[in-house]
């Protein structure tokens, strides 16, 4: 195996801890805006990697869902994981700036992943595909680019889903709220603890098809068509 072999399994890296690390940054970024300081106090609003990489979601679940379906017989993984949760006061946050702040804050990840797909989105349509004759730095960069749009979108995609834990759900508790309607905000509180389950049977299960891969695919092909 060459240095080009590895190409796009270290650019999937590469573009998964951008990706995660700046969707956890945007939720304290824009809570700071609404004057809650526990990120910032925190040292979570800053860019350095380490203080965001959690052992498993960054490490060893990426490394799981990449390599344990090659080894099953699959002719390639996918990427999968997540940074350390940026600590949030949401009682400040609502407190300053009422609840539609609270939904700001839930969608704050996931508007820097749609952004973060579009940007780079533009930049890989007006790349060619890597040529014998390019440089390695030409290939690894079309790699990451290209893993920059796909990640980014599998995230906001997933993220959206109304899965308790995720921030979609969130957003839809504080609607909710807004709304007055409190037995659903009660709904998606109480089952938040079952939101890692109810995540793992999506993803296993044929109904992964519907809410993740044909989101995942018409974002793509708008994106890139």
């Amino acid at each position: 195996m060459n240095l080009v072999d590895l190409f796009p399994a270290l650019a999937s890296i590469v573009a998964l801890l951008i990706a995660i690390i700046g969707h956890e940054i945007m939720h304290g970024w824009v809570a700071y805006k609404y004057g809650d300081h526990t990120a910032k106090n925190a040292g979570r609003l800053s860019i350095n990697p380490i203080v965001h990489i959690d052992p498993v979601g960054s490490i060893l679940v990426p490394l799981m869902t990449y390599y344990l379906p090659m080894l099953l017989g699959a002719s390639s993984g996918f990427l999968f994981g997540w940074a350390k949760p940026v600590p949030v006061t949401m009682e400040t946050v609502i407190r300053n700036g009422g609840y539609k702040a609270a939904m700001s804050v839930s969608l704050a990840g996931i508007t820097y992943n749609l952004l973060l797909a579009i940007f780079f989105s533009t930049i890989l349509l007006s790349m060619h595909e890597p040529l014998v004759e390019d440089s390695l730095g030409y290939v690894f960069g079309f790699n990451v680019v290209l893993q920059l749009v796909l990640i980014n979108v599998v995230l906001a995609v997933l993220n959206l889903l109304p899965v308790p834990g995720l921030d979609g759900s969130r957003f839809v508790t504080y609607v909710a709220l807004h709304f007055k309607r409190y037995e659903v905000a009660r709904f998606f509180i109480k089952t938040e603890r079952y939101g890692m389950i109810i995540l793992l049977v999506i993803l296993i299960t044929p109904l992964k098809i519907p809410l993740l891969i044909w989101p995942v695919q018409t974002l793509l092909s708008l994106l890139l068509n």
